[in-house]
């Protein structure tokens, strides 16, 4: 049984797929060294590199669930499953390395088949020894040589240009970008700060609002009060409970005249 399975399912299912992957990438090595041609190998070599990438991705899920598990594991446990880890990232570099070092060679022979695209079949015309060739014979074929030459070296001056002026687009589109994008957070500071002073007006507007709301309450009941005082004043003049207004004259009392008409 294996250990892994025992310890947990989800580590004994993932250390399955890495191992399956790492046969598919074993065996990809080994046909990728018989291939020639270089579109092939390109290709290949594309399709390795996603399984390598997708072994990361499992690797690092491994590494995801032995630190969950490390509280639940004694420690020959995690001791094993911490190598068990290690060895993967090594056999994973591995690869990586191997990857790195077919990349520089395909490079080299893209950058050969470039050069020596135009002397297709300039092996079989070099049967003919040059000791059997006159010397006008001689110096028609070194011009011929050096005119295929000058015609890969133009190649490779227009996809070099073509390059440059690729990256130059390239590097202006992001120069654009980044300034809209720099205008962009320009705008939005502008637009907080915008709210912030906004917000901070509105509270000093609810603010005034209840203050005049308790003034407006106040002189209510104090009218209210007066108003009242008054109607009871004028409904029962003798009340002495209530005292006078002031500026408000007592009612008029009758008055007796002091002399009697004739």
């Amino acid at each position: 049984m294996d250990p892994l399975a025992a310890v947990s399912e989800e580590l004994a299912e993932i250390d399955g797929q890495i191992a399956d992957i790492f046969r598919a990438l074993s065996n990809g090595f080994q046909k990728l060294e018989k291939v020639k041609d270089v579109n092939r190998q390109s290709r290949q070599l594309e399709e390795l590199t996603d399984k390598m990438r997708e072994c990361k991705r499992l690797i690092k899920e491994f590494d995801r669930e032995l630190k969950e598990m490390e509280s639940r594991t004694d420690v020959n446990t995690h001791r094993m499953l911490n190598e068990k880890k290690q060895s993967m990232v090594k056999e994973l570099n591995s690869y990586v390395a191997l990857k790195k070092q077919h990349q520089s060679n395909l490079e080299t022979n893209k950058r050969v088949d470039l050069f020596d695209g135009p002397n297709e079949g300039f092996g079989e015309e070099n049967v003919l020894l040059a000791s059997s060739m006159t010397n006008q014979q001689l110096i028609d074929r070194g011009n011929q040589m050096m005119d295929e030459t000058d015609q890969a070296i133009d190649r490779a001056k227009k996809v070099v240009q073509d390059t440059v002026d690729v990256g130059t687009e390239t590097a202006a589109a992001l120069k654009a970008q980044t300034e809209q994008m720099s205008r962009i957070v320009n705008e939005l500071d502008s637009i907080h700060f915008s709210i912030k002073k906004a917000s901070k007006l509105v509270k000093e507007i609810g603010r005034q609002v209840a203050t005049d709301k308790c003034i407006m309450a106040l002189l209510f009941l104090i009218v209210i009060g007066v108003i009242a005082i008054i109607i009871v004043k004028l409904v029962n003049p003798n009340n002495k409970d209530i005292r006078d207004i002031p500026g408000l004259a007592p009612p008029a009392m009758n008055r007796r005249l002091l002399w009697t008409p004739y």
